[in-house]
């Protein structure tokens, strides 16, 4: 007696968003203010085997990065919630399955342009959990007049490339845009970025 029956949380997704897998959920209906939740995971070449995250034991917001907690990214995983408040908890709700490799999405590359005399180097940075740095992701590059349709395409770079375009012959307003890449079972590419647009051989 006493004790409230918590309801358990609502709405569990794990999703693969900008890189990471995250698993998100939202409260119970009526759940009070200072509920928390914990997370665990079990991976589908160990059943029954809940593992706990570290970083997502009685915490207050209510999604979890599991990214850097897997112990594979080819393997898939689900996870699990549950409330607690005092001594009350409420059931466990699990997830779907998922994989990194095959279901990860990706987000637009930040460029960073470098604008010299004759050329300008481009470098994409991607927003990577540390532990997928070493994976092959690649980026294409497009240039283009401002206003105009016919793109100039760089494509297949890897991450840390620079990509160095000659300038020489252009003048006016340039814009570049770039997407991310990776080659799982099938390739997947992110959205374009935002174009950065630069005044080229500009006297004045």
């Amino acid at each position: 007696p006493g004790h409230v029956q918590l309801l358990p949380p609502q709405n569990v997704t794990l999703l693969s968003k900008d890189f990471a897998m995250i698993l998100t959920w939202a409260p119970g209906e009526g759940s009070p203010p200072d509920v928390t939740y914990t997370v665990r995971y079990e991976s589908q070449d160990r059943l029954d085997k809940w593992m706990k995250v570290p970083d997502c034991r009685n915490i207050s917001r209510s999604f979890c990065n599991l990214t850097c907690a897997l112990p594979s990214l080819y393997v898939k995983v689900r996870a699990r919630v549950k409330a607690l408040r005092g001594r009350s908890q409420s059931p466990w709700v699990k997830s779907q399955f998922k994989d990194y490799y095959s279901d990860v999405e990706l987000a637009p590359p930040m460029l960073t342009l470098n604008v010299r005399d004759s050329s300008i180097c481009v470098s994409a940075s991607f927003p990577l959990p540390t532990c997928v740095e070493n994976l092959t992701w690649k980026y294409d590059l497009y240039l283009w007049e401002a206003g105009s349709e016919d793109k100039k395409k760089y494509e297949g770079y890897f991450r840390k490339d620079t990509v160095t375009i000659n300038t020489t012959a252009l003048k006016g307003n340039y814009c570049l845009s770039a997407r991310a890449l990776y080659e799982s079972i099938n390739l997947k590419h992110s959205e374009f970025s935002q174009p950065v647009c630069v005044l080229l051989n500009h006297k004045g």
